[in-house]
């Protein structure tokens, strides 16, 4: 239900919001930690940054931080960006399907989309990047990624 670009988004702000005593964090250590491509992360660091999810400091020991404390944003706000939220055509391609005319489908639909928006919606950065038992508070992505090579590497 998210796009790549949306993955690499809450995947980048959960990072800065971790290292907040690092602030601001270079694109380059983000990029890194994260497991994103340095030059799409940029793109997507500078549309986080024109809607006001992070600030940026240019030149020599610039970098990302957030804009706002990680309680104080959700989920929605730094996916809004890159997301399509107020679909207005059925994802099942049904030309006629609306509230006043719904396909088959409409109703169930209608209620997985309000479960969504609602988690995101309701869901903190903070949650997200802290709460216990969340995956991201566990580690990144990208250290995942070199534990298992280096596991599967010992092996060998």
């Amino acid at each position: 239900m998210m796009s790549l670009t949306s993955e690499y988004a809450l995947r980048a702000v959960v990072y800065i919001a971790q290292n907040e005593s690092s602030w601001p964090v270079a694109g380059n250590a983000i990029a890194s930690a994260s497991g994103i491509p340095s030059k799409y992360l940029a793109k997507i660091l500078g549309d986080l940054v024109r809607h006001g999810i992070l600030d940026a400091r240019r030149g020599r020991g610039g970098g990302f931080s957030l804009a706002r404390h990680p309680k104080e944003t959700p989920l929605w706000e730094v996916l809004e960006p890159f997301e399509r939220f107020k679909r207005t055509m059925c994802p099942f391609e049904n030309q006629t399907c609306s509230s006043l005319s719904p396909c088959t489908a409409h109703p169930r639909w209608e209620k997985v989309l309000h479960s969504y928006h609602g988690f995101l919606k309701e869901t903190t950065i903070h949650a997200i990047a802290f709460e216990r038992g969340s995956a991201a508070s566990r580690g990144s992505h990208a250290a995942k990624k070199t534990r298992k090579k280096t596991s599967v590497t010992r092996r060998r």
